[in-house]
């Protein structure tokens, strides 16, 4: 079988929940009977949605840009609905970490991010700083700017895969 890019990068997301002590089973998360390319369903009633970025993109703020059409929009509100928690794996290859963000927060960005532009978009970008040393910064940018942010988070770089078997213990600032 062949062997693609997103096999390898969201492996390492799917290792990692595999090797954690509340891990018991992990499947693809089937929509009308098809397994989607992007998300998993972990034990019983988790949902994952794994995106993976291999470079950042700036000079002076290096990020990854995660973009999320409205197909992916519609397959989150399918998992957020028959799984009791959702989060998002964040895959920054070329730092070799994986932010997770929960879907409330992710909603909150997208929601943030309609209130500013009066309007639905067809795909909504999400921004991950990966600096030395320190939290991830997550955010999205107000329509039109540059080097401004909406609802700027930070993450933990231990927060994966431990937040997802224990929410409240979820690290967002």
């Amino acid at each position: 079988m062949h062997i693609d890019d997103d096999h390898q990068h969201y492996g390492s997301a799917l290792i990692q929940i595999a090797e954690d002590p509340h891990f018991t089973a992990i499947n693809a998360f089937k929509i009308n009977g098809r397994a989607s390319r992007c998300g998993f369903r972990v034990n019983k009633d988790i949902g994952v949605y794994v995106r993976y970025r291999t470079e950042t993109q700036g000079q002076r703020c290096p990020v990854y840009t995660f973009s999320f059409s409205q197909d992916n929009l519609a397959e989150l509100r399918r998992m957020s609905k028959r799984l009791s928690q959702v989060f998002l794996a964040l895959v920054c290859v070329g730092d070799r970490e994986i932010c997770c963000l929960p879907y409330t927060t992710f909603l909150e960005f997208v929601e943030a991010r309609r209130a500013e532009k009066g309007a639905a978009e067809d795909e909504y970008l999400i921004e991950v700083n990966v600096p030395r040393g320190k939290r991830m910064r997550v955010w999205i940018s107000p329509p039109g700017t540059k080097g401004r942010y909406l609802c700027e988070r930070l993450i933990p770089r231990s927060d994966f895969p431990s937040a997802i078997f224990s929410p409240a213990r979820a690290g967002v600032v």
